[in-house]
């Protein structure tokens, strides 16, 4: 793990020092619990499950439950880092005004952040596409589990990797039963935006509050492809607060921010921390 520039966290920490800041984290904030990445250094290039692509195919439907069921127990297995509890305790202090996560696995809640914006959702809550119920993921892996005793047989070994959205990729299929909403038999769908889907104009609006209140905005462990990060940096722009960012490999908007610090998330924060107390 690369050491930080301490110089660079000198200046990182005079930009944030004496202001309240806003937080945006991406999945390099996770990796430290065991999550991978989907663009840093090493990363596998995949093609992630779209919205559109889920809605249509039932055969994208089956492949995404049942690699589910494997790597729900592995994301499930996950715990809080040191960056999570970190940010956790400036929210309590005072100086994090709150956090807005594009990462999807829970571990800033777990980790007892309350003004927290989940950009994409969270993997623990699953919802019928037909009648809008909603379902704690909990009770769709025992209903998986109950319709595909084999599954339950198969082990880290049988699946090509983890991937960040919480599904494994599994070689084998045959046999399959796909979940169903226990009250009118629909399609069932985590809680989360897929590719190709949009972020809830009113969650979106509570993350771009955060981000207006604040004075400045730090942007954790993200490569900041995604259009909705994009505008949350935009709106600290408009609003004169710095950015700075800290993230493993190249990260998208860079021109926008005052400072760009390049290397692994934890010890640069970690490194932070120490000067911000």
């Amino acid at each position: 793990m690369p050491t930080p520039d301490p110089a660079e966290l000198d200046r990182a920490a005079d930009l944030l020092r004496g202001r309240r800041f806003a937080v945006l984290t991406g999945a390099g904030v996770s990796t430290d619990s065991g999550i991978p990445d989907y663009r840093g250094p090493g990363a596998p290039v995949r093609k992630p499950m779209t919205g559109p692509q889920f809605r249509a195919s039932a055969e994208s439907r089956r492949r995404y439950w049942a690699g589910a069921f494997l790597g729900g127990r592995l994301m499930g297995a996950a715990r809080p880092n040191a960056s999570h509890d970190l940010l956790a305790g400036w929210e309590r202090s005072g100086i994090l005004l709150g956090i807005a996560t594009q990462n999807v696995d829970g571990l800033h809640r777990q980790a007892g952040t309350r003004k927290l914006v989940e950009l994409h959702g969270g993997l623990d809550r699953v919802v019928c596409l037909d009648c809008e119920q909603g379902f704690a993921r909990q009770a769709i892996t025992d209903q998986i589990a109950r319709e595909n005793p084999w599954l339950a047989q198969l082990g880290p070994e049988d699946s090509d990797r983890l991937n960040p959205d919480g599904d494994a990729e599994v070689p084998e299929l045959d046999g399959f039963v796909v979940p169903v909403c226990t009250v009118c038999g629909g399609v069932l769908k985590p809680d989360v935006v897929f590719f190709g889907e949009t972020v809830p104009t009113a969650r979106f609006a509570r993350a771009r509050s955060i981000v207006h209140r604040a004075d400045a905005l730090l942007v954790l462990g993200s490569s900041l492809t995604v259009n909705t990060g994009i505008r949350l940096l935009d709106q600290a722009r408009r609003d004169g607060s710095p950015i700075i960012t800290i993230n493993r490999g190249v990260t998208g908007g860079a021109s926008r921010a005052a400072l760009v610090i390049e290397g692994s998330v934890a010890p640069a924060l970690a490194g932070l921390g120490e000067r911000l107390g």
